[in-house]
């Protein structure tokens, strides 16, 4: 379950990779594109540009690049020529990478055009979940501490967390173990230590939190038809706290606000490494 300095460096590299597409597509208008449009330019990029793979497309017969994940789909929605992005959409862009044999994987939820001040706020406080996962990582830290963060914030905003789909670790496989949920109690579960590479993936949505899957046998919806979004990073486990492997341009390497840490170069992997909470 962990990696070797050689490995956390090519996973690194990956991830560094894979946030550079998520930087094309903060500079993409996205009103008015298909999802379609939207899979295939990234997979050019990915392809072309980067001479890295999509690690999704062939992945359990999955013919896409990414997941595109529109309001009410809570994930693995399917890119379409006719679905076409409108102002005021919510959408999930989940993309895998490979390069040299090693996997990252993120996710990011879009705000398209004007979009409502309720769904913003949806998409603010997930991805501020996914950081209080984040801060929760680091060696002797235990899984539990990772899921009741994420789970805390989430009902002290009001909403609920999808419990049927989680991160997981991550290398020369897509899915590897452990898996990471985003509920739970702190110190439970099994112990981190350093080398170890997982995704932090959480979905909140903002009516009750069940889900259920469309008869594409892909799309997962809300059953009371209720907005969702998600964010994801992969995330290394260091000697000290935890590197962010799939950083994305401009993003602040300690989370939402600049939060005060300590901080420090993560175990010569390429990125900051998040410590304890300074005061």
């Amino acid at each position: 379950m962990t990696k070797t300095p050689q490995e956390l460096a090519l996973m690194a590299q990956s991830g560094r990779l894979l946030g550079s597409v998520f930087g094309l597509l903060d500079e993409t208008p996205l009103v008015g594109l298909s999802t379609l449009a939207v899979n295939d330019m990234v997979e050019r990029f990915i392809v072309d540009d980067l001479k890295a793979r999509p690690a999704s497309k062939g992945q359990y017969g999955y013919a896409f690049a990414l997941n595109s994940s529109v309001n009410d789909v809570v994930c693995h929605g399917i890119p379409s020529e006719t679905a076409v992005l409108r102002d005021g959409d919510i959408v999930n862009f989940d993309i895998t990478l490979e390069k040299d044999g090693y996997i990252a994987d993120s996710s990011k939820t879009y705000l398209v055009g004007n979009v409502q001040p309720a769904a913003a706020r949806l998409v603010n406080v997930t991805y501020e979940a996914l950081w209080m996962g984040i801060r929760a990582v680091r060696p002797g830290a235990r899984l539990g501490d990772i899921g009741w963060a994420i789970e805390r914030h989430a009902k002290r905003n009001g909403y609920s967390v999808v419990r049927e789909y989680c991160g997981h670790g991550i290398g020369r496989e897509m899915h590897e173990e452990p898996q990471i949920v985003h509920f739970g109690r702190p110190g439970t579960g099994m112990r981190l230590r350093e080398g170890m590479v997982f995704t932090i993936e959480p979905m909140l949505n903002r009516g009750r939190r069940n889900v259920r899957t469309e008869a594409d046998g892909w799309t997962v919806v809300t059953r009371d038809g209720s907005l969702s979004a998600q964010f994801e990073h992969t995330v290394a486990v260091t000697e000290t706290g935890v590197s962010v492997l799939t950083l994305r341009p401009g993003e602040n390497a300690m989370g939402p606000g600049g939060v005060r840490r300590t901080a420090e170069q993560g175990a010569g992997i390429g990125a900051p490494a998040i410590g304890e909470a300074s005061a």
